[in-house]
Parts: structure tokens; C-alpha cells; sequence
């Protein structure tokens, strides 16, 4: 097996049987699992251990110069302060700030055993519409537990800066689309200055994951509906939980719907939730007042327009090389009309 880039298993075995005080781990395999623009991710399994036996380990992408976009030890916080709470995260066993080692910063955690569903439903795991909508219906559940953490309480105090959060998303994600144009979008421009326009009132600060959806979690096996972890949790910070649930919006087309924004189209299979269903499920458990859901979700898509346009931008400028973009300039403009909607329809 080629050793994976980033993660020496001549380095990782030694030093976990250093830090985690057993010598079966000097000796290791490492695979890596999830790569890409995001953090890296390695399974890391012991000689002649099983998968029950593996851990995982997590560190920035190699060569990755924007620290705050990789912050090992802040993705380590967070997932360590909910470990007590209703949010089931995984549970850490290491963090390494050492950058002698790797190379960057990293940490490690437990495996957890779970489904990871990103395109389509495995068969045979959720093949009835109740099992569906129990999966939809746990998803919703877990976001609004999240957001009932008291991040005081679990010592997340100074995780972010929640005071005028979203005003400061629409003018990051406007510089972020001035800086990146590929061409004149003057229907983006519109929506960027509807948005800083009428920025609503923050209801709640909380924790805000940044990127929740379903393929950002690893489901039960064996129970549908129960979700076994969160992961992903670099883009976590303070701010306005209505946020989180604009996002999930995007991430969720219906029934009859065609993927405007390159998502999954698992939710728009029979039995999972309406995107309204979504909303007065989490209304119901959060406590939150959904009035101004469609401004979030006008948001979120003019944020994911603004990720696209950066997308596009770096593509035509050759700094994308091996990542396939096809396709993704006309993903722009959908998300726009859609925001826009949002915007002057109400339409979620």
C-alpha cells in the first residue's frame, strides 16, 4: 500500500504508542478517506487490528497556508465540548500542535462505526418512506439540539464573535464574490445588496456547525432516524443558528425538484420531510421564531453562489488542477434566482 501523503505511518505508530501509552500502535496502516479543498482524514488501524481497532486522524490539507481555515486545534475544541452534550460527536483522544511531526497540527478520535450516505440510500437500509422520514425527521433533531447547547456552559464561550455575525456573513461573502468574479452577475449583486439591506435580528447566539447536512453525518446502521455523528466541523463558530438551518434548505430538494446547487438528491425521495416540514420540526424543537427563514435561506444561496464564483475563478486561473469543475458557472445563477425567491416570495 503507497504511503498516504501527510501521514507517515513510520511517523503516526510511534508517536500514538507514545501518547496513547500502548505499544500496539507502533505499528500501523494508514488510509486516507476524505480529501479534496477540505481538512484530510486517515484511518489509522493497528497491525492486525481490525476496524473496530482503528482511530481516525485529522489534519490539514498539505500545503494549506490559510491557518484559520484549517485550525486543527479549534475543530478539536469544539468536538471535545459537545462530547457531554446531546450532540453525538466522536470522542477525541488526542490533539498535536507540534508541527514537527507532520508537519501541521493534528489530532486524533475514535472510530465511529456508521452509515455514510451521499448520493443514494444503501438497499435494504431505509426502503420504506416511514424509515426515510425518520432519517429527515433525526437529521432536524440533531441541528436543533446543537443549538440549544449552552456553549457558555461547555466552555465555548470565546468560540466566536456572535454580535452582528450575519452582517459580517453578507459582507465576507460579497468580498469573497468581488474578489473571485468570472464574469458580471448583476442579479448576484442585486442579492448581495438585498441581503445587507435587511439583515435580521439574531433570536439566539449558539453554536453553528457551518456546513450541517446529511453527508455530514454518519448514520446508525441498524436504527434509521438515529444519527451516530456530526462530523466536519471546521467551518464552527458562534453566531446565528438560523444560519445552519438556511444552509440545510439548500441541501434539501424535494420531491420533483432538479439540484440546483449540485447537492444530493437523497431528501427528495418518498418519506423524507418537505423543506416546511424541516422548518416546523425544528421550530418545534428549538423554540425559535422562523419568520425570517426565507432571508437565511436567501442567504444560504448566495453564499453557495459566492463559493461556486470562487470555484470558477480559480479554476480558469489553473489553480485547480485534477479537480474536475464542469458544469459548475451554470450552477450560479439558479442559486441566485432561488435566493431571490426566497427573497421576494417567501419561497423555501
Amino acid at each position: 500500500m503507497a504511503t498516504p501523503a501527510g501521514a507517515d505511518p513510520a511517523v503516526v505508530g510511534p508517536y500514538l504508542a507514545s501518547v496513547l501509552g500502548h505499544d500496539r500502535w507502533r505499528s500501523v496502516t494508514v488510509e486516507l478517506i476524505a480529501a479534496g479543498m477540505s481538512n484530510l482524514t486517515y484511518v489509522v488501524t493497528p497491525e492486525g487490528g481490525s476496524a473496530d481497532d482503528a482511530v481516525i486522524l485529522r489534519r490539514p490539507p498539505t500545503g494549506a497556508v490559510l491557518a484559520t481555515a484549517h485550525d486543527m486545534a479549534r475543530e478539536h475544541r469544539v468536538i471535545s465540548a459537545l462530547g457531554p452534550t446531546p450532540v453525538p460527536v466522536p470522542r477525541t483522544l488526542h490533539l498535536c500542535t507540534d508541527t514537527s511531526v507532520l508537519g501541521a497540527p493534528f489530532y486524533v478520535m475514535e472510530r465511529v462505526v456508521g452509515l455514510h450516505v451521499i448520493d443514494r440510500i444503501p438497499e435494504g437500509y431505509a426502503d420504506d418512506p416511514a424509515r426515510r422520514r425518520a432519517i429527515g425527521e433525526g437529521l432536524v433533531d440533531v441541528l436543533a439540539d446543537l443549538h440549544s447547547v449552552d456553549h457558555v456552559a461547555v466552555g465555548l464561550a470565546d468560540f466566536g464573535r456572535p454580535e452582528g455575525f450575519m452582517g459580517r456573513q453578507v459582507r465576507r461573502w460579497t468580498q469573497q464574490w468581488e474578489a473571485t468574479r468570472d464574469r458580471e452577475r448583476p442579479g448576484l449583486d442585486a442579492l448581495a445588496a438585498r441581503l445587507a439591506e435587511t439583515v435580521p435580528t439574531t433570536q439566539r447566539h449558539g453554536i453553528v456547525h457551518g456546513d450541517f447536512r446529511l453527508d455530514n453525518c454518519l448514520l446508525d446502521p441498524g436504527v434509521p432516524g438515529r444519527v451516530r455523528a456530526v462530523l466536519d466541523w471546521e467551518m464552527s463558530t458562534l453566531g446565528d443558528p438560523l444560519a445552519d438551518l438556511g444552509m440545510l434548505h439548500v441541501y434539501w430538494p424535494q420531491a420533483g425538484e432538479r439540484s440546483v446547487a449540485g447537492q444530493s438528491t437523497v431528501t427528495a425521495l418518498e418519506g423524507f420531510p418537505t423543506r416546511a416540514e424541516v422548518a416546523a420540526r425544528y421550530a418545534e424543537r428549538s423554540g425559535l421564531d422562523l419568520s425570517d427563514l426565507s432571508w437565511y435561506v436567501g442567504f444560504a444561496y448566495f453564499k453557495f453562489a459566492a463559493i461556486v464564483a470562487g470555484i470558477v475563478a480559480r479554476s480558469a486561473a489553473g489553480a485547480m488542477a485534477g479537480k474536475d469543475t464542469t458544469g459548475y458557472a451554470e450552477r450560479i445563477d439558479p442559486c441566485v434566482e432561488r435566493g431571490r425567491a426566497a427573497l421576494d416570495d417567501g419561497a423555501i
